[in-house]
């Protein structure tokens, strides 16, 4: 372990959870990546708040939702890893205002309030992760995004303090937010419209199996892995260049859909992300356009 046991004994005295040296690959969609030093849920906001108000200066801090769009290096992520739980999966309507915890999944939030008859978040079926997630990246498919529902998100800054940031705080533009990164997402508001139940849910229903044909949602993969330029498609732009399958050791470029990047069974994390340069090389070289990460790369190498 790289935490030091000086470093180990200052830590705040919570009332959520430490874990030491942990795995981090099962968690991840790819099942690939290092060790955390530490991971931290707390039990709830005041106790997230206390901890980030009493811990040791120098301590890195970094937070994985469910790993779906999120590669960790081979080398682990130093200090400590915040996984939000139990304490913020608050989800309730009022009118068709739905007030939800940053650690909700995108797809319960589509499918709940479609069951309630509020109509407009039905695309957040097709968004793998949960709402922290997606307000960090301004997560979008379907030709909707977060940006066009949020009223507005709460996030905590390093020194404890809760915000309430409305969308035009936020600098939201595609695939982008301007909010800190060290600061964490723990809720949001979102707006949605009254409407009719079955309607939504067979909206829901369309959209997944449009996506069970065109993506590959079962394999282990991390989602998009470029984002579109602007007037353009990522997986085009990687289809001319001819990376569609192209492999570089256990990582290999989907052939269903090509932006977005697999674990055949025995990549590592530094085959993910030599592939993912490779194809940003090439395409750079077959068309001049320099394709920007969608996927979050964090940690350290294994070197």
């Amino acid at each position: 372990m790289r935490l030091s046991e000086d470093l180990k004994s200052r830590l705040p005295i919570i009332r959520g959870r430490y874990l030491f040296d942990v795995p981090l690959a099962p968690v991840l969609w790819f099942q690939v990546g290092g060790c955390a030093d530490v991971t931290f849920k707390p039990a709830d906001l005041e106790d997230l708040c206390f901890f980030l108000k009493n811990k040791p200066a120098d301590l890195p801090v970094s937070v994985i939702g469910v790993g779906s769009n999120l590669l960790v290096r081979d080398g682990g992520v130093p200090g400590v890893v915040i996984r939000l739980g139990r304490g913020f999966t608050e989800l309730r309507i009022e009118d068709t205002q739905v007030h939800v915890g940053a650690a909700v999944l995108d797809r319960t939030v589509a499918l709940y309030t479609a069951e309630e008859g509020i109509t407009g978040l039905e695309f957040l079926c097709g968004i793998p992760g949960t709402i922290g997630g997606a307000l960090r990246m301004n997560a979008g498919c379907y030709g909707s995004e977060i940006a066009q529902v949020l009223v507005h998100a709460l996030a905590v800054d390093p020194q404890g303090t809760v915000h309430q940031l409305a969308p035009e705080e936020m600098g939201l533009s595609y695939r982008h937010c301007d909010v800190p990164k060290d600061w964490i997402f723990v809720g949001a508001c979102l707006r949605g419209e009254k409407g009719e139940a079955l309607e939504s849910q067979e909206k829901i229903k369309t959209l997944l199996e449009t996506r069970e044909k065109t993506q590959p949602i079962h394999s282990r993969t991390g989602g998009s892995t470029f984002a579109n330029p602007e007037g353009l498609s990522a997986w085009k732009l990687i289809d001319q260049a001819g990376c569609r399958g192209l492999q570089i050791g256990g990582a290999r470029m989907s052939d269903l859909h090509c932006n977005f990047m697999l674990n055949t069974g025995g990549a590592t994390a530094q085959d993910l992300e030599a592939l993912g340069e490779e194809v940003r090389r090439r395409v750079l070289a077959e068309s001049g356009v320099e394709l920007r990460w969608e996927i979050e790369r964090v940690g350290e190498s294994s070197s």
